[in-house]
């Protein structure tokens, strides 16, 4: 009998050179042939205008799948991605996950919004927050979702979306808080931890302020 042999596990994205300052949409590689990548594209255009990011890493490859168990997926060996997966049911790209992971690279297999010295008042911001869950939620689910780590996630998406230029990012998040989706605040609610998530950046020297002429 022939056992099959093991698959070996994907390699880990590599690393060249020294670490520079780069916006957000250099450090991805999109699926160009996905019908997901023009969403993709303007959801990183977003990112773009909140922060820009130091990386020595490769492009990150983005992957579009069709499962329905999940929107989007990071994986990770370690320090390092191997890639951002994305359902075409969803198309929610794990972007968030990504930036906390890589800014919490330095302080090893970790994660930043958990630890990092920069996100200390952020901390403090979101924990005064409601949970989103129903009282009902069960013990396991309600863990997960109200981590520092998926907290951050939903707080990055919904700064980002809310300064993006796109009117159909904007009009999608008002889509989200006017069903009271789960997922996102109230915009009251939500303001003094989105000047955190901004203010989080600013102490990393990666903040890119609205330009004068777009905030007037």
């Amino acid at each position: 009998m022939h056992r099959r042999p093991r698959r070996q596990p994907p390699a880990a994205v590599a690393r060249q050179g020294e670490p520079r300052v780069r916006a957000v949409s250099e450090l991805l590689r999109l699926p160009r042939r996905s019908p997901l990548h023009p969403e993709l594209e303007q959801a990183l255009a977003a990112a773009d205008l909140v922060h820009a990011f130091e990386s020595d890493l490769e492009p990150v490859p983005v992957r579009a799948t069709a499962t329905t168990r999940q929107s989007g997926c990071y994986r990770l060996r370690d320090r390092d991605p191997i890639d951002l997966r994305v359902s075409s049911r969803h198309d929610r790209i794990a972007l968030r996950h990504f930036i906390d992971h890589q800014l919490g690279h330095e302080l090893g297999p970790t994660w930043a919004s958990g630890r990092h010295d920069a996100f200390a008042d952020w901390r403090v911001a979101v924990s005064a927050l409601p949970s989103r869950l129903p009282a009902g939620a069960g013990r396991s689910r309600r863990r997960y979702f109200d981590s520092t780590k998926e907290l951050w996630a939903r707080s990055y998406a919904q700064a980002v979306l809310t300064r993006a230029e796109d009117p159909r990012l904007r009009a999608h998040l008002a889509r989200l808080i006017a069903v009271d989706d789960l997922f996102v605040w109230p915009v009251e609610t939500f303001e003094p931890v989105s000047a955190e998530v901004a203010r989080t950046f600013g102490r990393l020297g990666l903040f890119r302020p609205v330009p004068a002429a777009a905030a007037a």
